[in-house]
């Protein structure tokens, strides 16, 4: 385990994390988790839908399927998708446009699947979402699975049961096939704020980030969440910010986690990038663009603070919006520009990589 020392980034805010995290996290992880629970049971599927198979034993792994922010493609990289897996049981963290393929490279069978995990409906959390749904049905497996994600992941998932209908009535093109419906023993949480469940190994924990900026209370901010994950593992905690800008509540939630998966970006490389791809703006689309990717993610700069504030062990750099693939020595530049902020252990991740 590795701890950041030697850089005072804490000031006055260590005290108000320290006693914030525990009342916040005691309280999101037992309280909520029985209103989620109640939920569960309400809909006659008992506590966790996860629970109904048989217990593997082993570590789990946190593996970097995809580590491109999007919308920005690589050839290197494929969009934002990770999976908590131990041999028999998987859990994908966000679904981004070829995560089947990178599962079958990670060697995690599609059947592992227990659980997913979704930060954000923007098109490169979800884009992987339909092909794995549909290989599951297409592999006959309809094992129970959870779907947990913000306001709009019901619709969001319907949506693409919707679409498949086609494709599952015309079968293999026999006369009187019949066929299981794609969406059976699957069922949805929505989470609307700070949540939690337990699973069959671990607990996991939701807050919402800073990703949005919707006037608080208002209909946008009701209905649209960017939500943030830590996962309590019998061994070891890792947060996950998703897609975020700097946020009190992530630093809470990661607070002396192990591990914090986070984002991170590059403004300029990101800027330049749709310059030279000549993508057609407003001004005043380009502004409010510049405003989102300044504001609503994080920079190095500010993932060192964050990382030095929530005392993590260490942290990996995944969801790189860079423009594309980081330029020779970006990783390296990175690094540095974070270790102003924060001393412990610091990589940036490439598709596939386990932690």
């Amino acid at each position: 385990m590795w701890r950041s020392v030697g850089i005072d980034c804490r000031s006055d805010t260590i005290r108000e994390l320290t006693m914030v995290s525990i009342i916040s996290l005691n309280h999101t992880r037992y309280v909520l988790l029985s209103a989620l629970l109640l939920t569960s049971l309400a809909s006659g599927l008992g506590p966790s839908v996860a629970l109904a198979q048989a217990s593997p034993t082993g570590k789990f792994e946190f593996v970097t399927l995809g580590t491109q922010g999007g919308p920005l493609t690589s050839a290197t990289r494929s969009q934002p998708a990770n999976v908590l897996v131990r041999p028999g049981e998987a859990y994908l963290i966000d679904v981004g446009d070829g995560t089947a393929g990178r599962l079958t490279a990670a060697h995690v069978p599609i059947q592992w699947i227990r659980g997913i995990f979704i930060s954000h409906l923007h098109f490169d959390h979800i884009g992987g979402l339909f092909a794995v749904l549909g290989l599951r049905h297409q592999m006959n497996d309809h094992a129970p699975l959870a779907i947990y994600g913000p306001p709009g992941t019901k619709e969001t998932v319907e949506g693409l049961f919707a679409a498949m209908r086609p494709s599952v009535e015309e079968g293999n093109g026999l006369p009187g096939e019949k066929t299981i419906p794609p969406e059976t023993n699957i069922v949805i949480h929505e989470l609307n704020g700070d949540a939690g469940a337990k699973l069959n190994s671990f607990v996991v924990t939701a807050a919402v980030n800073t990703h949005f900026s919707f006037p608080s209370g208002s209909d946008m901010d009701k209905r649209y969440k960017s939500l943030s994950y830590r996962f309590d593992l019998p061994d070891r905690s890792i947060a996950y910010t998703g897609d975020t800008g700097p946020s009190r509540a992530v630093e809470r939630l990661a607070f002396k986690a192990d591990l914090l998966i986070t984002e991170m970006i590059d403004v300029s490389a990101v800027l330049s990038r749709i310059h030279q791809q000549r993508i057609p703006m407003s001004p005043q689309d380009l502004a409010d663009l510049t405003l989102h990717l300044r504001t609503q993610h994080l920079t190095t700069e500010q993932v060192g603070q964050m990382a030095c504030r929530a005392m993590v062990g260490a942290v990996v750099l995944t969801h790189l919006a860079s423009g594309g693939s980081p330029e020779p020595g970006a990783a390296t530049r990175y690094v540095s520009e974070i270790r102003q902020q924060f001393s412990g252990k610091i990589v940036v991740a490439n598709d596939l990589d386990r932690f």
